[in-house]
């Protein structure tokens, strides 16, 4: 087994417990097992044949994998890696149900099923059927958990094919040469941000180039252990992006970007790829980065109180901290208002919030009660999953007519009269 698990990995832990306060299921369930630290010995006792994988399991996967321990640790401690090769062994061991099987390695990176979830809810929300629902509450045969996601679902909107063909140049001085990441969910439920997004950057003076062989990231294959699918995946994308020369591959999905940005560690031992992968990853940016970069100019004032709840993928596995604040604060006439512990997940993490949903709830509770602390008429967030969630949270505590919940492209865009 140890030959399987992120053995060596293990032992760069002292279990000094630094990492215990910025761990989201330590913070509410208080139990060591549960702490970043608890879970580095169970593996290390699961290599050695002391405990067997089954009985780590309830601890392991009710990790967040948002990485916040990583960020804490002062001896540099591999927590994702170590994470990951229990997801793979458990998937080698366990096997995966089969509806996760089909949506992980088909269906993310089927276009056409994409295009026809999108079509589906958008005819469910524009076709009366979702207020027929509501009405005849028709709704409540679903599971809690589904109405809960159904009652915050975004409008729906078709991605602008335009945008998407071809290359777009700025009217004015040609800054920078960039190719868009549009995700495969985020076009789906986010479209509208994604369009929002290459918008930005044409205003900011970017050449905008969106890949037309472009496939799924492969992050949530990789958090369920799936490395086979992630890999196919890695090497799709590397091949469609490296076709033409780009200064950068952007995109405004901090998931998404956190698994760009590993390409290189996933292919490091692939000798016809670790450079490619390398390449790749290295251009991998969000867009706050290019935005703050280029210096964009915003036009027009955005008089309200707003707060930032950052995507943990983006803090702890890109490292970009500084460069979304920067342009929230540089917004017209928008005031800023600094979250407590904003750097504490929210409890989304891909599909956490699905299939751990109380657990996750519990999380997104202590957020909101950060958020009532200091209410804000905004939220602004950076990844899809947050969004959502975030979402949840405003509904939960009764806040939809007083609290926005938006992306940062969104307010960005609204500054730039876009």
């Amino acid at each position: 087994m140890n030959n399987q698990l992120a053995y060596e990995e293990t032992f760069d832990c002292v279990q000094c417990g630094y990492c215990l306060p910025a761990c989201p299921t330590y913070t509410t369930m208080g139990k060591e097992r549960h702490s970043p630290r608890g879970r580095i010995n169970l593996v290390q006792m699961a290599s050695e044949g002391k405990i067997s994988l089954k009985e780590i399991e309830d601890s392991m996967e009710l990790c967040l994998g948002c990485r916040a321990c990583e960020t804490a640790c002062p001896t540099n401690v591999q927590y994702g890696k170590i994470l990951s090769s229990y997801k793979e062994v458990r998937m080698q061991q366990e096997g995966s149900p089969f509806f996760n099987q089909l949506a992980m390695k088909k269906g993310l990176s089927n276009k056409g099923m994409l295009n026809t979830m999108n079509h589906s809810l958008r005819f469910y929300q524009h076709s009366g059927i979702e207020k027929l629902a509501k009405v005849t509450k028709g709704i409540q045969i679903l599971p809690e958990k589904l109405r809960a996601f159904e009652a915050i679902l975004p409008n729906i909107t078709k991605p602008d094919k335009a945008l998407r063909k071809g290359t777009l140049i700025p009217h004015k001085e040609t800054k920078m040469k960039v190719a868009f990441f549009t995700g495969c969910i985020m076009d789906v439920f986010f479209a509208r941000i994604n369009d929002l997004s290459i918008k930005l950057l044409k205003h900011a003076g970017c050449e905008v180039t969106v890949i037309k062989n472009q496939t799924c990231c492969g992050a949530l294959q990789h958090h369920e252990g799936d490395s086979e699918t992630t890999i196919q995946l890695a090497k799709e994308n590397i091949r469609a992006f490296e076709k033409d020369h780009y200064d950068y591959i952007v995109n405004s999905i901090g998931g998404c970007g956190a698994m760009l940005v590993e390409y290189d560690q996933l292919l490091q031992f692939d000798p016809d790829w670790s450079e490619r992968a390398k390449v790749f990853a290295e251009k991998s940016k969000d867009i706050s980065v290019i935005l703050a970069e280029l210096d964009i100019q915003f036009t027009k004032k955005v008089e309200k109180k707003i707060t930032y709840q950052p995507s943990c993928h983006l803090t702890n596995v890109q490292k970009v901290k500084k460069s979304p604040l920067d342009l929230i604060q540089r917004i017209p006439a928008a005031t800023y208002i600094p979250l407590p512990e904003m750097d504490m997940c929210c409890g989304s993490a891909g599909t956490y919030n699905i299939f751990h949903y109380k657990e996750s709830m519990e999380i997104l509770d202590e957020k909101m009660d950060y958020v009532k602390e200091r209410v804000p008429e905004v939220i602004v967030t950076s990844n899809p999953g947050c969004h959502l969630q975030m979402c949840m949270g405003v509904k939960r505590e009764g806040l939809e007519m007083s609290v926005e919940v938006v992306h940062i492209v969104e307010i960005l865009a609204e500054a730039c009269g876009l």
